[in-house]
């Protein structure tokens, strides 16, 4: 278990932060790494040419290690979005043929699908929400011979649900069936491993769950997508592009490996030392460590819950970093701005109130929250 690193943050003592889901603090050395990075700017003249490629290099690194990847299959990437829309542009369909997604799942990993069946003659299936909150099984009925490929979180952002992606790749795989995953809502609190898993892509923005800075994240592409089509051309991804002077003897190949999906300018100096700072940390903590810390706080948070009548996922079936929490009568009118009056922060997605507490959070933050719900409920 991971004590809490309160004193990592920059958090006040009367704020109970349990909206990570949302948006995550950075961590106080995350921030003072963007604030080195931002004022390189301010003397030009010590950014050499090799800085382009070291940090990105080494974010490559250190992202890789939380997936079990090589920094080759690595790309980086301004958002989730950015990521999935690579995805599509790879992805192979064909007229008559299935994509898989979830009911009620985020917009950026929806969006680029109902475009791809437009434009391919394919069908969207939206996976209705399970009854017995078991997404794994939903999805697995949903799995035929004429699926395409799934796109799917790991768990599902409105309650944390979860889904078993070894379980269901494998499945996806007999139909001869791809994977695509945007983890923008688990990785960094929840275990992934692509060998294990196997999917074609994984994006990931890291402002969540990855605790970095907000538009900037990272790419998994499969080995059997680097050679594939990038959705811009910029120089820096191109061979030979470390010889500035060079640069105008332009290049039909690409840097190797996912390389040649990474975003312009890329090389981001305010934003990419924070996203390294931050991965150093988790990295730090362990994955599956923080996982554990955050089932402890989502258990003890669902079952006092429990006994004011409020509703969750059984333990089994979702995300131990996540927790929707739903009443019996639906949503009280306005109660995310009414916690906030009190300096409680939680988020309302759907219909339930979703609390993701991370390791900054202490034992006074919950009693602090149940404080307030009771003048509530």
């Amino acid at each position: 278990m991971i004590p809490c690193r309160r004193d990592l943050f920059d958090i006040p003592e009367d704020v109970a932060y349990f909206n990570c889901a949302y948006m995550s603090p950075l961590l106080r050395a995350a921030a003072s790494a963007g604030d080195t990075g931002l004022r390189r700017k301010s003397q030009p003249w010590t950014i050499s040419p090799a800085d382009f490629f070291s940090d990105t290099e080494a974010a490559r690194g250190l992202f890789s290690r939380l997936i079990n990847a090589s920094a080759d299959d690595i790309a980086i990437i301004p958002s989730a979005s950015y990521g999935l829309a690579v995805a599509a542009a790879n992805m192979v369909v064909n007229p008559g043929q299935k994509i898989l997604v979830l009911a009620e799942q985020f917009p950026s990993n929806v969006y680029p699908w109902r475009d791809l069946a437009r434009e391919k003659g394919a069908t969207l299936v939206t996976i209705e929400r399970p009854e017995d909150g078991d997404w794994t099984a939903a999805i697995m009925q949903s799995i035929g011979a004429d699926t395409a490929f799934a796109a799917l979180p790991h768990c599902h952002w409105t309650d944390g649900g979860i889904i078993d992606l070894v379980e269901v790749s494998a499945a996806l795989r007999e139909v001869g069936a791809a994977l695509v995953l945007d983890v923008t809502q688990s990785l960094g609190a929840l275990p992934l491993d692509v060998q294990a898993v196997r999917p074609n892509f994984v994006s990931a923005a890291c402002y969540k769950w990855l605790m970095g800075p907000y538009s900037i994240g990272f790419l998994y592409a499969a080995a059997q997508h680097q050679s594939g089509r990038p959705i811009e051309h910029n120089w820096a991804s191109r061979a030979n592009a470390e010889d500035f002077s060079g640069l105008v003897n332009y290049e039909d190949g690409f840097m190797p490996g996912a390389r040649r999906f990474d975003v312009g300018e890329r090389s981001n100096f305010a934003l990419l030392p924070p996203a390294m700072e931050a991965i150093k940390q988790l990295l730090i903590w362990g994955v599956p460590e923080i996982q554990e810390t955050l089932r402890t706080m989502t258990d003890d948070i669902a079952a006092k819950a429990a006994k004011m009548g409020l509703s969750s996922i059984p333990p089994k079936l979702r995300a131990g970093h996540f927790l929707g929490l739903r009443f019996p009568d639906g949503i009280p009118g306005g109660l995310a701005d009414r916690l906030a009056a009190e300096k409680v922060y939680v988020s309302v997605r759907g219909d339930s109130m979703r609390v993701t507490p991370h390791v900054y959070n202490a034992q006074s933050d919950i009693e602090k929250l149940f404080h307030v719900l009771r003048t509530m409920v």
